[in-house]
């Protein structure tokens, strides 16, 4: 039996959110739009929704099978997901296992220097404040996320670092950093959002080509090619 679309209660930048008949599901649709600098940059990706949906059909699948919860139930259509539904947590956690972006301008670091481990960070989910980075403290002060609920979403996003690491390396990408969100479901943490070149920084492991949404930011060219190859590897 299909599962229908019922109201849309929620659209984001890159995606919509929708009811359904079950009140613990939600269809999850993945649009082509893109944005960059928190919506200050606008544009259109072809068929970005497509590969993005199938990306993280893929990266869902793996983690539930090592063991990381996840909001994945299953793909509907080329952009339609069919997951559980969330309490999100407005903390984005972002990972970083090679100085990027951000962090590069932000500490006057070169970008593409290596760390010894893995940089856990987190921020504030609040588009008009451009999503301020807060601390453990700030945190649990302002009831976001209680101390346990961070220790959990801690541990599993170094264990979604480490087995997207892995999975990508053999396929000659490297994973330079991504967002991951979080969210309650009856009491328990689950992975929810996204996985794909709009959340997650991609360098290609020989040439060092970026291979991600930073190719829309920057005005490098290739965006379309750059999804359809990640796509192609991370799914074969």
């Amino acid at each position: 039996m299909q599962t229908k679309k019922g109201r849309m209660i929620y659209e984001g930048k890159a995606k919509k959110i929708y009811n359904t008949a079950d009140s613990g599901l939600y269809i999850q649709h993945f649009k082509d739009d893109a944005t960059a600098f928190n919506a200050k940059k606008r544009g259109t990706i072809v068929n970005k929704g497509i590969m993005n949906n199938k990306i993280s059909e893929r990266l869902f699948t793996l983690l539930e099978s090592k063991g990381v919860p996840t909001h994945f139930v299953k793909r509907l259509n080329d952009r339609d997901m069919l997951v559980k539904r969330l309490e999100i947590i407005p903390v984005e956690v972002v990972i970083r296992n090679v100085i990027a972006g951000s962090m590069s301008k932000r500490l006057g670091v070169e970008e593409g220097t290596k760390v010894k481990k893995p940089i856990l960070e987190f921020y504030y989910k609040k588009d008009e404040l451009d999503d301020p980075l807060v601390n453990d403290d700030t945190v649990i002060a302002l009831e976001w996320a209680t101390l346990s609920e961070l220790k959990t979403i801690r541990s599993m996003a170094l264990k979604v670092n480490r087995t997207l690491r892995s999975y990508l390396d053999k396929r000659g990408i490297i994973l330079v950093d991504f967002k991951l969100e979080f969210g309650r479901n009856n009491g328990q943490i689950l992975l929810g959002d996204e996985i794909c070149p709009d959340t997650c920084r991609f360098w290609d492991k020989k040439t060092m080509e970026k291979m991600d949404k930073d190719r829309f930011r920057r005005d490098l060219g290739k965006v379309e090619e750059a999804y359809q190859e990640v796509c192609r590897r991370v799914c074969e």
